[in-house]
């Protein structure tokens, strides 16, 4: 009976290294990221079965062969038409005209590259930041009530509170008037309304899908594939995008318990056909209605007039791109940078080539400035993220703590020209799993209000010297460490 069970024993550990080597050999060939791949890999090796099961169940790329191969496909025929129909408007920039354009020219052909982005440099935009839900959401609620035709709206987050009923009344209204109204919600982010706001909607006339349908919401984490987009497009003429999502908290009031400083984008002009496209992407794949491209419903180039000077590339990235579109385009913005860079995000969990970006521009004398939150939503968000300021501070890169509340913006703006608004945070979430979207400006008046705003900002901070950052105790210097082994799963 022992030799029995000795027998099978055997036979089970061959059994778990032969398993264990087929999921080593898959996590190399399969995962794109250097520290991802390491981090899986001593997972799986040191952490038996478990590290194994967990890189099965969140590390696997099953976007590209299972869930998203329909909607990569359908988006690539979408995006061929899209782009022969902004060649025809003749809507391309000559670089070569422009001051600003001809310092970011390397960036803007990158990102109009057909095998990244394909996104057009646009002209003749009114392009307003807004600053916090206060300013966003009575400019929103306007242009909501004065759509003519349809309301496309796209949010990670929306809540079933004051400022999500207000708006849902509206949508409701407007559909009633025979606007068409159309709705993408995360059904992870806004699992709030799921069984109100969204059934409400559908009833009166309003078509609304979730994004990734969550089947077991108890299940669902930060680690699923989800919608991080915030899109709203009126008669596809007027736009909206950034960091804030439907809730009451991006409303500073007297009853809010944290200071909420976000900030969004409002874009009148042909940037708004740009995210018309992403919305059009992402509800062709929701709904499995296929919106037509043509004629002057969604996109009236037609009856497109000069509403400004501001010019912009709208630029999307996630599990529905074949690059990190985003990515690259941080890095080489990063990349063109001659005096100052200017960062803001609320999660900071960089790849190893953004670090070593920032590096390198602060040593070559670059004024290189991080502002994150003091406290973020996350302890231990907030644990991975301090184990990349150190060698940041070494080079020279000036590190801010918000402490006035929590600052969600995602912004940045480079030399006073370029500046960017997007939902996009600095980390691997947002680079490489979530579906994400940002906006560059290359207009020297908003480069310059976003600046102003990011210097007001720090009158609300705190800077960390590195004098005394390395004095932190050995025991926190050592779980770090380990915590740098996990960062590339946050």
């Amino acid at each position: 009976m022992l030799q029995q069970q000795t027998i099978w024993i055997l036979i089970a550990e061959i059994a778990y290294l032969l398993i264990l080597g087929i999921t080593c050999l898959r996590i190399v060939l399969d995962t794109r990221s250097g520290s991802k791949t390491l981090a899986y890999l001593l997972f799986a090796i040191f952490v038996p079965i478990i590290g194994i099961a967990f890189y099965f169940s969140f590390g696997v790329n099953y976007r590209k062969r299972k869930m998203y191969d329909k909607k990569l496909n359908v988006d690539e025929q979408f995006k061929k038409e899209v782009h022969h129909l902004f060649q025809a408007h003749n809507l391309e920039e000559a670089i070569h005209s422009d001051e600003v354009l001809l310092k970011s020219e390397r960036l803007i052909k990158l990102l109009a590259n057909r095998k990244s982005n394909r996104a057009f440099l646009l002209p003749n935009n009114d392009i307003r930041l807004l600053f916090n839900g206060e300013e966003k959401f009575p400019a929103l609620i306007t242009d909501l009530q004065q759509a003519q035709h349809h309301i496309h709206i796209e949010y990670y987050i929306y809540e079933n509170d004051e400022i999500g009923n207000v708006i849902k009344e509206i949508l409701k209204e407007k559909a009633k008037q025979g606007v068409k109204v159309r709705v993408i919600y995360d059904d992870f982010g806004s699992k709030s309304i799921r069984r109100n706001i969204a059934r409400e909607l559908k009833k009166h006339g309003v078509e609304a899908f979730p994004f990734n349908k969550v089947r077991l919401l108890f299940l669902a984490n930060r680690l699923n594939y989800r919608n991080h987009r915030k899109i709203v497009i009126v008669d596809g003429i007027v736009a909206y995008t950034g960091g804030i999502n439907v809730s009451d908290k991006y409303i500073n009031g007297p009853n809010n318990e944290v200071y909420w400083r976000d900030t969004h984008l409002r874009i009148k002009g042909t940037g708004a056909m740009a995210l018309q496209q992403v919305f059009v992407s992402d509800w062709n794949f929701c709904s499995e209605e296929y919106l037509p491209v043509t004629g002057d419903r969604y996109f009236p180039f037609k009856n497109m007039e000069m509403h400004g000077q501001g010019k912009l590339q709208v630029i999307s990235s996630g599990p529905d791109s074949d690059l990190p579109n985003i990515l690259f385009a941080t890095l080489q913005a990063v990349h063109t940078a001659k005096s100052e860079i200017l960062l803001t995000t609320p999660y900071f969990i960089p790849d190893e080539t953004l670090q070593q970006s920032l590096l390198m521009a602060a040593m070559g004398g670059i004024d290189v400035k991080l502002l994150v939150p003091e406290k973020g939503d996350s302890r231990i968000v907030d644990s991975v993220s301090r184990i990349y300021f150190e060698e940041l501070l070494q080079a020279g890169v000036k590190i801010y703590l918000y402490k006035k509340g929590f600052i969600h913006a995602k912004t940045f703006v480079v030399d006073g020209v370029l500046a960017s608004v997007g939902t996009a945070n600095l980390d691997l979430r947002s680079f490489d799993l979530n579906f994400e979207v940002s906006t560059l400006i290359y207009d020297t008046q908003i480069a310059e209000q976003l600046r102003t705003a990011f210097y007001e900002d720090l009158k609300y901070s705190e800077q960390l010297l590195y004098t005394r950052w390395i004095k932190r105790s050995l025991w926190i210097k050592g779980l770090e460490r380990v915590l740098r082994l996990v960062s590339p799963f946050m």
